[in-house]
């Protein structure tokens, strides 16, 4: 092999696929040398992608919400077909059909021991936790491509049992890379259980994610809460209750409109700081969701916030937001004694028992996110589709191997 296809960050608003190197058993130049430990990778392994997806994370970086450079590799939702191995990998083979999660984690670090795979401390020298093709997350290779490398192989890959049944359900398989455990660690960390209300802000792939990870653990209804029309049917499709925040009225008054009493259980942000305000005119206001979820949240009540938020946006509506300082009540979050989970989800804490749920058919989160396949010259489309407002969950199939 002599090359490899990636998609590339390059500027506000544009991407585009470009030829670079294909990868080599070596870790980049910024973990081995900010880490200190040796750029030979004989514990990693080069997959040939089956499936990648688009995700609302790389959304904000090809807006230009974050610090990432042009010329920045994208994709962390990588389903792939093992093509090589390093001689340190004893469990993984060539052919064996595997989800990678997004997370990038060395398997023994203290927080890797303690399930944290989100924030491993040896694969980023910036902060702990890395992810692939995402800026400061270790300079790794982007999954949106033919072939990527995947560090301590035996660890992070989640093989699926037979290859036949992984590609009839791979387009259900292809979100245990990031959106369906993200989804449900908002909804598990959030007390969802057996007969909960459950309000979900967006209705992105991740909302719908979270919506219904909140349906297989038990809810008696799940609300989701966006503005955009297409994206609130796509939740209705699959049994949710839907509030229109485009309409200007209090959240409250919408939950209490649907559930007759004006709080939940339990709430998930699933927006992030890119939030908006209420009201078909409304403005960006990046604690809008957080402030939303302590206002309808009953006493007592966890929050799941899967919602992504940064240290780092140049194009936020002031000097505070752009470095992630945001108008949050705290007050009120403490009043009423709330719990809040932030951060990346640590994926492999849920994908082995979420793949179980899809092979035996009691997931269908392709269904619920609508999942569309493109192909990877396709993705600079796809791209500018889904930041349109597209009710799709793009899933990109780079060597034609989707049926």
């Amino acid at each position: 092999m002599t090359g490899n296809r990636v998609v590339v960050y390059k500027g506000a608003g544009e991407v585009a696929v470009e030829s670079i190197d294909y990868p080599t058993l070596e870790l980049p130049k910024d973990v081995s040398s900010g880490m200190k430990i040796k750029k030979k990778a004989p514990h990693a392994a080069i997959l040939k992608l089956v499936t990648t997806n688009i995700c609302g994370s790389d959304q904000h970086m090809v807006r230009g919400r974050t610090t990432a450079p042009v010329g920045q590799t994208l994709g962390h939702e990588i389903t792939g077909e093992v093509v090589e191995t390093g001689d340190d990998v004893l469990f993984v083979n060539k052919g064996d059909i595997c989800s990678v999660p997004f997370n990038i984690a060395c398997g023994r670090c203290r927080m890797c021991n303690e399930g944290k795979t989100g924030i491993c401390l040896n694969v980023n020298p910036a902060r702990a936790g890395a992810a692939y093709g995402y800026v400061d997350m270790g300079g790794w290779i982007g999954g949106q491509a033919e072939y990527v490398m995947v560090p301590y192989a035996d660890f992070n890959l989640l093989r699926f049992p037979d290859r036949d049944q992984a590609m009839e359900k791979i387009l259900d398989l292809t979100m245990l890379s990031d959106i369906f455990p993200t989804g449900y660690h908002g909804a598990y960390t959030a007390g969802v259980t057996t007969g909960s209300t459950v309000y979900v802000a967006g209705a992105g792939p991740v909302g719908l994610a979270a919506a219904h990870a909140a349906q297989l653990l038990g809810a008696s209804v799940v609300v989701v809460g966006d503005m955009n029309a297409e994206r609130l049917k796509q939740a209705k499709s699959f049994g949710c209750e839907t509030v229109d925040l485009s309409s200007g009225d209090k959240i409250q008054d919408l939950i209490e409109g649907v559930l007759g009493e004006p709080e939940v259980d339990a709430a998930v942000d699933a927006v992030g700081f890119e939030a908006r305000g209420h009201g078909a005119d409304a403005e960006e206001a990046p604690a809008t969701v957080l402030n939303d979820v302590m206002g309808i949240a009953r006493a007592g009540a966890s929050l799941g916030i899967p919602g992504l938020y940064v240290t780092g946006d140049p194009g936020a509506i002031d000097e505070n937001a752009k470095q992630g300082r945001l108008g949050i009540d705290l007050g009120l979050g403490w009043a009423k004694s709330h719990s809040f989970t932030t951060g990346q989800c640590p994926v492999k804490r849920y994908n082995r028992q979420l793949m179980n749920l899809i092979l035996s058919g009691k997931a269908e989160i392709a269904k619920a996110v609508n999942a569309t396949k493109i192909s990877l010259d396709d993705a600079p489309q796809g791209y500018s589709d889904f930041d349109k407002g597209a009710a799709k969950k793009y899933v990109i199939d780079p060597h034609g191997m989707v049926a």
